[in-house]
């Protein structure tokens, strides 16, 4: 799977962008597009306009982490891996028996987005399971992306040459467009258009960069830890009695 989101809708980190990279476009002329479409003759690929684009294949895939894609209401969601309380859910969100993870997944971002105040990391932490997602919201023009604790599902980030945010199962695709300038999408992590990267384990605390050195000494990227003695500025959040959308600030 891949998306590619436009740096005016999906920050990336400094930290990722390596010097000396060797970076591309990704988006110019639909290079990446076309190059993961010539990798999965059999790929579907979306284009989000101003956003981006998503692109996935079935092929070639773990069938214990299958791929999925689902959209509702504009909301665009990839998804992969597999939830394991899919039934505590959909029962949670008043969803129908056949609905898919990706479904589930763009209901807890809906109830987030709409039913505030509901902290993002708790949407989050109450999917079990092995899995990554990117979702984006074409109404609100935002992006919600996020991988489970273990890192279970093979998932990477990283910066083009234009400082455009791409994500991938397939770190060989990725590496077209960011040379050297990526990473593994943080362990226990989310990442919004609005908050940035956060962990929903440890909501409350900062993330620090720790700069990766491949085998030819050089900087690839950067991988993110949770400082435990640093707390992030304004964590509190009432729970109730309050119709602000979390999700603008989360």
């Amino acid at each position: 799977m891949l998306a590619i989101f436009y740096k005016t809708i999906a920050k990336c980190p400094e930290a990722l962008q390596s010097p000396h990279s060797g970076s591309k476009s990704a988006l110019k002329d639909g290079f990446l597009a076309k190059h993961f479409a010539s990798v999965h003759p059999a790929s579907v690929t979306v284009n989000l306009g101003s956003a981006g684009v998503i692109a996935y294949s079935l092929d070639k895939q773990n069938p214990l982490l299958p791929r999925l894609f689902a959209v509702v209401d504009d909301i665009f969601c990839l998804f992969q891996g597999h939830i394991e309380n899919v039934a505590v859910l959909k029962q949670q969100y008043g969803l129908s028996k056949t609905a898919n993870e990706a479904i589930i997944v763009i209901e807890a971002y809906r109830t987030l987005r709409d039913r505030g105040p509901y902290p993002a990391d708790q949407v989050v932490r109450d999917i079990q399971g092995k899995f990554a997602f990117m979702l984006y919201d074409k109404t609100s023009n935002s992006t919600f992306i996020a991988a489970d604790a273990d890192g279970s599902v093979p998932f990477f980030w990283g910066a083009d040459s234009e400082d455009n945010l791409v994500l991938s199962d397939d770190v060989q695709i990725l590496q077209q467009a960011c040379g050297k300038s990526f990473a593994p999408f943080p362990k226990g992590c989310f990442h919004t258009t609005s908050g940035g990267l956060r962990s929903f384990e440890h909501p409350l605390n900062e993330l620090k960069p720790i700069p990766r050195v491949d085998s030819s000494g050089q900087i690839c990227g950067a991988n993110f830890k949770v400082d435990a003695e640093i707390k992030k500025e304004g964590g509190g959040m009432p729970r109730v009695g309050s119709a602000y959308d979390w999700s603008s600030s989360y």
